[in-house]
């Protein structure tokens, strides 16, 4: 058993103590927060499954990791696990849903009082000896446009709300009753991005979504608005965001996920006053790093034992497969 991300690197905890009550052998990489196949390969010799960071799974690494049988992210991305792959080497993937929605929600909110408010400049100004009281953007009454609506879109909608934000959202599959409920108005993207004073992008990185914020795009968006990016940087081409950025279309941005990560110190957007920055920080906080491990170590034991953990396995189609080698397992162990 495998635990790779950094913020449970040798750390104990109650998702420990649950895999090790099933019976499994707790490992870790090399170092925290690995990232390349060639030491994903290294770090899987001999393990049967993994509480899953950032590193990849694909083909070759599969190939190499034939004991390997189920991979349990501790969130909810799946970017760097090839769908496909996997479930041909019939590796069940599993997601923590439950585990840091809110935690991104804050931390969207958190980004949204920072750009609004001009928080890291007047630090910094009142710091070098000035006190310029420049009358400031309120968020009261301003329109938040929320690109996805899932749960942390949903997450943060209730939270922007307590701030009387008109709410936009657009999402393929809507909650028709939350978004009544929390007089949300359902829009497509390109009303969203003519009407929002924010736009914050809460939808996975896939193949259709890639690059979704480009030069395009940003052109159909209010004059003097802000993106907020905490889902993937991926879904944002930055050449074309610095553009709009420098050219004033844009009054600024806050970037918790970048392209490259971690994002190079010559990235040009760290440059400007306009952006605010954070380290993919918007999902990890004390309470939900605790309890995306417990939920994460759950799922291993749960599929395990004989139980599916329905809602958090990604590719749902390789449990038959799972079912019949279960099946086979248990009769080699009668016949023994």
């Amino acid at each position: 058993m495998l635990i790779v991300p950094g913020v449970l690197f040798h750390q104990p905890g109650p998702h420990v103590d649950l895999l090790r009550a099933a019976g499994f052998e707790i490992r870790y990489p090399r170092r925290p927060e690995m990232s390349t196949e060639a030491e994903t390969i290294e770090a899987l010799d001999g393990i049967d499954a993994t509480i899953a960071g950032s590193e990849p799974y694909n083909e070759r690494v599969l190939a190499a990791a034939p004991r390997l049988r189920v991979v349990s992210r501790a969130g909810v991305g799946v970017d760097r696990i090839d769908l496909d792959a996997v479930t041909r080497h019939g590796v069940v993937v599993a997601i923590t849903p439950a585990g840091n929605h809110e935690a991104v929600a804050e931390h969207t909110m958190a980004m949204l009082l920072s750009l609004a408010r001009s928080l890291v400049s007047q630090n910094r100004s009142v710091r070098q000896g000035q006190w310029s009281r420049v009358p400031l953007a309120p968020l009261r009454g301003k329109t938040l446009g929320l690109v996805g609506l899932g749960r942390i879109g949903r997450s943060v909608a209730v939270r922007a709300a307590a701030f009387r934000m008109n709410l936009l959202a657009c999402e393929q599959a809507p909650d028709v009753e939350f978004s009544r409920r929390h007089a949300i108005e359902l829009v497509d993207l390109d009303a969203l991005l003519a009407r929002a004073d924010f736009v914050s992008l809460h939808v996975p990185l896939t193949d259709e979504t890639r690059g979704l914020v480009n030069r395009a795009t940003l052109a159909r968006m209010k004059p003097g608005s802000y993106l907020v990016n905490t889902a993937r940087g991926g879904l944002v081409v930055e050449s074309d965001l610095l553009a709009a950025l420098e050219s004033g279309h844009l009054a600024g941005a806050g970037l918790d996920v970048f392209a490259v990560e971690p994002t190079p110190a010559d990235n040009p957007l760290l440059r400007l006053e306009n952006v605010l920055v954070t380290p993919h920080m918007g999902g990890v906080d004390t309470q939900s790093n605790e309890d995306m491990a417990i939920q994460s170590a759950g799922n291993i034991v749960d599929l395990v034992t004989g139980r599916w953990p329905d809602g958090c396995v990604v590719n749902a189609a390789v449990k038959q497969v799972w079912s019949q080698r279960r099946r086979l397992v248990a009769l080699a162990e009668v016949m023994s």
